[in-house]
């Protein structure tokens, strides 16, 4: 019998070219350091996210804006490697592509100096929202509010399973997107951002009793991630992986690629929770995005799982 080929989860967001410096400790200006090492690699929440996907084992579809200068080469390539699908990338002549320098010191932790990109069009009318039906996920974040918004409304009316990174942005921005999606994962800040001053059980309620959001949860590093379920009234927690961090950078982003996939596959959501949490506590412990056989071997063996 002929397999159903795995299925397509479509991030659309950001994509960024990341410059990483390995230091002892981020210096405070005026300073110079010596970098212990370097890589050029593929950064952006949704483009990792994507990657992870791929790696995971599903199939994965970026849908993002870069320019035509040299470091959307390295993105587009980079991308394309990892089997991503790139029907919804647009380049756009005479833009600059959005570009990091992140500073990680010895205990893995990050400083990041970004710049957002220049000439990249709003117009989200080029998105090719028709793959939207052969997609069981879609996962966005908030760094294109006006391309995360049609698309939803076209994942909504394909009926499939929609998840934000609520990763720190403007509050109005938040506030538009949550509403919008079935899940909706945030950082600390993220969270802080969307429900200023409101303490973490009293925002996620807010976020599940707002139109289509059946789950809100908060990433919290290496404590745990505490999530709520709409009809419920108190956080349930899930607890976080032990492991010594190499490089946080991308962890959450691999997180929500995760779990967009465990939603895709039909999982339940904890265990697609823990999927993301071990896939994300290896990509801060080894500084690379795990296949799915390490993951699910990690949590196999891990002593509490």
């Amino acid at each position: 019998m002929q397999q159903s080929p795995p299925p397509l989860v479509i991030c659309l967001g950001n994509v960024v070219a990341d410059h990483v410096f390995r230091v002892d400790d981020v210096p405070q200006p005026p300073a110079k350091a010596q970098a212990r090492g370097y890589k050029l690699s593929i950064g952006g929440m949704a483009a990792n996210a994507a990657i992870a996907v791929a790696r995971l084992g599903g199939r994965a579809a970026f849908w993002g804006r870069v320019g035509d200068d040299p470091n959307a080469e390295l993105l587009t390539d980079g991308l394309r490697e990892e089997g991503v699908d790139l029907t919804g990338l647009h380049v756009f002549p005479g833009a600059r592509s959005p570009v990091s320098a992140v500073l990680v010191d010895r205990f893995g932790e990050r400083a990041i100096l970004g710049f957002r990109g220049e000439g990249l069009g709003t117009d989200p009318s080029w998105l090719p929202l028709a793959m939207m039906r052969e997609a069981r996920a879609f996962l966005c974040d908030p760094r294109w509010p006006e391309g995360a918004a049609a698309a939803l409304t076209a994942a909504e009316a394909a009926d499939i399973p929609t998840v934000l990174d609520g990763e720190r942005s403007e509050t109005r921005l938040l506030l538009d997107l949550v509403p919008r999606v079935r899940y909706a994962i945030f950082s600390a800040t993220g969270l802080n951002n969307y429900a200023p001053g409101q303490r973490i059980p009293e925002a996620l309620r807010r976020a599940v009793s707002e139109g289509v959001t059946r789950m809100a949860a908060v990433t919290r590093g290496e404590d745990s991630t505490l999530w709520l379920m709409r009809g419920e009234t108190q956080p349930r927690e899930m607890k976080a992986f032990r492991i010594e961090a190499r490089d946080t950078t991308g962890a959450g982003d691999v997180f929500h690629g995760a779990f967009a996939l465990g939603m895709a596959e039909g999982m339940a959501v904890e265990d697609a929770l823990r999927l993301a949490s071990a896939s994300g506590a290896l990509r801060a412990r080894d500084a690379a995005t795990a296949h799915r056989a390490e993951v699910e071997r990690f949590i196999a063996e891990y002593p509490s799982g």
